[in-house]
């Protein structure tokens, strides 16, 4: 069943009404200061059409993971800051999420205007309509996710998705149900387990699943090849096994691996074919060999799901394989292709290898976005208003 959207409100209807927006501006800060402000970027389109069809904005949010008392180090202030500086209008911030401080803060509101609350985890509905915009948080029942969006909807308002929210959910759902074929994934990261879901969600539906990162040590190890003391999973080796017997060529494993002595910047790096490994290597990155064949595939796709780093890519000497994913995807994408990239490490991938502009589509969810691509229900999405209230 589709969910009502902000798109589809139009000025008469947002004009004089007050609005709570849940968006995700967690954000990194450094010295006091937001040091990377796409996430703020990406809340903009929702913000602009509330605020030019003359609503008042209540914007929530949370930020990093306070523990206990009140802590000035995880204050929303600087991003209320930049937030003003992006918009080219003032954010007014009241440094309190609920009581007499923040009541008076959104009575004082006008048309037009934006007030972000202090860092929440749990919330009290400050308006008449509830817009949910915070694709990264999506896959949390939390208060200021599902909670007050019932609240809400219970007085007689309206609980709907923002642009971001929309786009995220037309890109990770309605595009990879239906995309354009070849249809290829990319999948990385440490473990099998932790996208499994995932995995057994894709692999009906895609025509290559190519495999990489310390994931793919547990499928060598299925096929009987020495891992050396590479990070693997004993308890999913048979998981692995199965997939493999299932999708056939469908799935692509790693044919040559850089390995180190060590994980560190200054290990000793060796390139090896997947049935070289040493003992006592670490198995940190797909080799130049698979670089070459994971290339050719991916510029063969029309449609390309990356989520997960090919190897320990923080790390120059670990880096090259993801690099090279990573330019494969935005030139299959400049050739035509659909390119929709999960969030969380593989965000920090692309613009490490500075291609993130050139893709179709990068998520701001982690967690959110792996949840979603499995089939589960988002309970930030679910309790959102149906379209045809």
């Amino acid at each position: 069943m589709s969910k009502s959207l902000l798109r589809t409100l139009g000025a008469e209807e947002l004009r004089g009404r007050r609005v709570l927006v849940r968006a995700d501006l967690n954000v990194p800060l450094a010295d006091g200061a937001v040091s990377d402000d796409t996430r703020i970027r990406a809340s903009l389109p929702t913000l602009e059409h509330l605020t030019s069809s003359g609503a008042s904005v209540v914007l929530m949010s949370h930020l990093g993971r306070p523990k206990g008392s009140r802590d000035p180090s995880f204050s929303l202030a600087p991003v209320a800051g930049r937030l003003s500086e992006l918009m080219e209008a003032p954010v007014h911030f009241v440094p309190d999420t609920v009581g007499e401080d923040a009541q008076a803060a959104v009575q004082r509101l006008g048309p037009g205007e934006v007030l972000l609350l202090e860092n929440t985890r749990q919330l009290a509905a400050f308006g008449s309509l509830y817009v949910n915009d915070a694709f990264g948080s999506a896959h949390r029942a939390h208060a200021s996710t599902a909670g007050v969006a019932e609240v809400i909807k219970e007085a007689g308002g309206a609980a709907v998705a923002g642009f971001l929210l929309e786009k995220e959910l037309a890109f990770l759902g309605d595009t990879l149900a239906h995309p354009d074929r070849p249809f290829l994934a990319v999948m990385g990261g440490a473990k099998i387990s932790g996208k499994i879901d995932v995995v057994e969600a894709l692999l009906p539906r895609v025509d290559r699943l190519l495999i990489g990162g310390a994931m793919a040590n547990t499928f060598f190890l299925a096929l009987g090849l020495e891992v050396g003391k590479s990070l693997v999973e004993d308890d999913r080796v048979q998981m692995a096994r199965e997939l493999m017997d299932r999708a056939g060529d469908r799935l692509v494993l790693p044919v040559d691996c850089r390995v180190g002595d060590r994980i560190a910047a200054d290990a000793e790096v060796r390139i090896v074919p997947r049935d070289a490994v040493g003992t006592e290597d670490l198995i940190a990155d797909i080799g130049p060999d698979t670089e070459r064949l994971y290339r050719e595939l991916i510029l063969e796709a029309r449609t390309v799901l990356w989520n997960g780093p090919m190897g320990v890519f923080e790390m120059e000497p670990f880096a090259p394989g993801t690099v090279a994913v990573a330019h494969a995807v935005a030139d299959a994408t400049d050739a035509g292709a659909v390119s929709v990239l999960g969030g969380g490490d593989s965000a920090a991938a692309a613009e490490r290898a500075g291609v993130s502009d050139r893709l179709t589509h990068v998520s701001t969810g982690g967690g959110a976005s792996l949840e979603f691509l499995a089939g589960a229900e988002l309970p930030g999405v679910a309790v959102l208003s149906d379209e045809e209230d």
